[in-house]
């Protein structure tokens, strides 16, 4: 150990071979240059990825190899040593040596409060839409286009809060969206006729196009190997939602009525736009666009909050880019991936957005406390659907976990070609729910982490605006094509799911292990595994 200090005190200038790592050298300490490595408990650099061969130093004119020194706990430093003038660290760097703490945990319930907004108004089509039926004498057609007209607003403005959060900030397009939805989600409890709630519903839902945009900038404070796990949890939120919003409508529709459930499924609306005042601007962000001091304060802010040290030296500015491009989606590197996750995201919505009634009637009919209990318990299997795509998911990678899903969802579709029971049908459609609602998270986990932040708000909002071309066209499946044949109904369901499975296995990057990606300028997966250079072909890995 000895000997290599001495080598690396005498240690004048790097080889050009060798990588730059963010490694520590301190001043003289006993007459010995020490160097210190970063210790966040986990490496950027993905298993897969080995240090093969020795690197070489020049000391003095002499090539001489380094061998690895063993530390007081008995690990060894790794051999790649940082450049003696070059003491920085990007945002990347300090997440990870930040860590998780209470910063995320408050983070998380703040994102959690606009996942829940969401999955209340989407459950509340599944209970308004009945109501209004029979209430207001509406043909089926009028039922299915209250709700097609939600997802047309989402499928709209998806897209446009991407940009808005890649061109102004995460922050500021989630307050914009919340905001919006809050102010015409109440408004559309007060709809007069059918015209005016058609309009305001879909004023609502422009407005839910943007809660994805909560994903991204919850994604971008997580460290690496607590992102996949967080952002699965956040289903948890959802599921309480579904499950709120249902026990909301059955104490409030027999009493007050359709118009005060839609006032009161506001409320973790109005909950979020108290609190999203204390949320910060992305970190990455603020780097990506220039305001070093603004990202660096943020970070300080967390290490505070969390009681973590911060790692030491000079935050590394990014190479400013053009954010919020729809060109940079396709690029070489990209436009493959991007095409299938479209594919995969819209089949996805399709089949959330299943509604299968236990019933042979579709006339008018109020829903009943079984109808209810029924609903309850298949929005119950969003939290068993958690868990199993928690346990996979790190496991089998991203890929996989999605394409495991959607084949039991398609399994589970067949079978509902049987003759079977209400029973049975609502065990099937509670499997069915699961599975596919784990699919759709783990996409929710992958589309983040697959894109670099000058396009990662767009990607994943461009994303969620595929899913609304599916989640569109759902009602006309499930309440028109229902009158007309329930097989083939079931048809377009499964084998819509069996294509969405093959689609995951062709995505050409596998995300597991991996940071996220700061610059699109650089091959995919450099700034994950030590910011090495890569052949295009070890990056998508």
């Amino acid at each position: 150990m000895r000997r290599n200090l001495d080598a690396a005190s005498r240690l004048t200038k790097q080889s050009s071979k060798l990588e730059k790592t963010p490694g520590r050298i301190h001043p003289r300490f006993c007459g010995f240059r020490v160097v210190k490595f970063r210790r966040t408990g986990e490496s950027s650099r993905s298993d897969e990825d080995g240090i093969s061969g020795e690197h070489e130093v020049q000391i003095e004119g002499v090539r001489t190899e380094l061998e690895p020194v063993e530390l007081g706990d008995g690990a060894a430093v790794p051999k790649e040593f940082a450049n003696p003038t070059d003491d920085t660290f990007m945002v990347e760097d300090a997440v990870e040596a930040i860590g998780f703490g209470k910063f995320q945990w408050k983070l998380s319930v703040i994102t959690g409060l606009a996942w829940m907004a969401d999955a209340m108004e989407m459950m509340i089509l599944s209970i308004l839409a009945p109501q209004l039926h029979c209430e207001w004498r509406l043909p089926s057609w009028q039922v299915a286009l209250l709700t097609s007209v939600v997802f047309v607003g989402m499928m709209s403005s998806s897209t446009l809060w991407g940009n808005i959060s890649d061109q102004y900030g995460r922050k500021t397009g989630l307050k914009i969206s919340v905001l919006w939805t809050l102010y015409y989600g109440i408004l559309s409890g007060f709809a007069p006729i059918y015209s005016w709630i058609l309009v305001l519903r879909g004023l609502v839902g422009f407005g839910i196009g943007g809660v994805p945009q909560s994903v991204t900038l919850y994604a971008e404070f997580l460290p690496m190997k607590a992102r996949a796990k967080c952002i699965l949890l956040i289903e948890v939120f959802w599921a309480l939602g579904t499950v709120f919003e249902v026990l909301l409508a059955v104490v409030v529709m027999p009493t007050l009525g359709w118009r005060w459930l839609l006032i009161l499924s506001a409320l973790p609306l109005l909950l979020f736009a108290g609190l999203c005042f204390w949320l910060p601007e992305s970190a990455r962000y603020d780097v990506l666009s220039g305001n070093q001091e603004k990202a660096l304060a943020t970070l300080k802010r967390i290490a505070t909050e969390n009681g973590a040290p911060m790692p030491l030296g000079k935050l590394v500015i990014s190479r400013q880019e053009d954010r919020g491009k729809m060109r940079d989606l396709f690029t070489p590197h990209f436009r493959w991936t991007t095409l299938l996750l479209w594919f995969i995201w819209d089949f996805t919505q399709i089949h959330r957005r299943q509604e299968v009634k236990a019933k042979c009637s579709l006339t008018c009919e109020y829903l009943t406390e079984e109808d209810y209990t029924d609903l309850l318990w298949t929005t119950l299997s969003e939290f068993p659907g958690v868990l199993v795509t928690l346990w996979i998911i790190d496991r089998i990678g991203r890929k996989k976990t999605m394409a495991l899903s959607f084949l039991v969802f398609s399994f589970c579709s067949l079978l509902l070609f049987l003759c079977i029971g209400r029973n049975v049908l609502t065990v099937l459609l509670f499997i069915a729910r699961a599975f596919i609602s784990g699919g759709f998270q783990a996409a929710y986990v992958y589309t983040p982490e697959v894109y670099p932040t000058a396009t990662r708000a767009l990607g994943l909002g461009t994303c969620s605006g595929m899913a609304r071309v599916g989640a569109l066209i759902t009602p006309f499946i499930a309440q028109v094509m229902l009158e007309s044949s329930v097989y083939l109904t079931l048809v377009v369901y499964s084998g819509c799911c069996l294509l969405a499975a093959l689609a995951s296995c062709f995505l050409p990057i596998e995300t597991k292990g991996r940071g996220l990606q700061e610059s699109s300028h650089k091959e995919w997966g450099q700034e994950m595994v030590g910011r090495g250079s890569h052949s295009p072909g070890e990056s998508q890995e």
